[in-house]
């Protein structure tokens, strides 16, 4: 068996030498132009400490132009809630007064029913201790402080006593007096 030579070529050989040179200058600063401009005038390469510390700062002023922006919308909220928290504080105030009203105009009504249960009470409490009325069934029903007085009456002189007595209790504005008068 015999070899063969493998044949040179030289453009694979030259293009390797150039990407060789190009990789190794990646981690040297670029060299000035002859013609460019003095030195001074040419920024330097920043380092990666320089770097940081201009990310730092551009994070620091955009966190400060956050907070500005969030103090001056709190500002427009408490400006446009300042009108509608008013308007519902006084919304509240005229519902604690309509409560108020109402809770007065309820005590009162049920005080109006203590009241004429308390004459109830008492009127019939007055009649039971009369020997002449004692014995008989008197019905006293009081609403709005006048009391009516229902069931049977042995004579007019009973009946007009029954109305009298009822009439003596303090709190009592009128009687209806409806016994019906039936001899025994």
């Amino acid at each position: 068996m015999t070899s063969r030579p493998c044949p040179f070529h030289p453009l694979p050989l030259a293009a390797g030498f150039v990407a060789l040179a190009l990789l190794g200058g990646c981690d040297r600063p670029a060299e000035a132009p002859a013609a460019s401009a003095p030195p001074a005038a040419q920024p330097a390469p920043a380092t990666p400490g320089e770097k940081l510390d201009d990310a730092i700062a551009r994070t620091q002023e955009a966190a400060r132009k956050a907070r500005d922006i969030a103090a001056s919308t709190a500002a427009d909220v408490r400006a446009e809630a300042g009108p509608t928290a008013a308007r519902a504080g006084e919304a509240l105030k005229e519902a604690g007064a309509d409560a108020q009203a109402a809770l007065k105009t309820a005590g009162s009504a049920i005080g109006r029913q203590v009241d004429d249960a308390s004459l109830t009470a008492a009127v019939s409490a007055q009649l039971a201790k009369d020997p002449e009325l004692s014995a008989l069934r008197i019905d006293v029903d009081t609403k709005g402080g006048v009391v009516t007085l229902n069931g049977a009456a042995p004579s007019e002189a009973a009946k007009a006593r029954a109305g009298q007595v009822a009439k003596a209790v303090a709190g009592v504005t009128g009687v209806d007096n409806r016994l019906q008068v039936r001899p025994s």
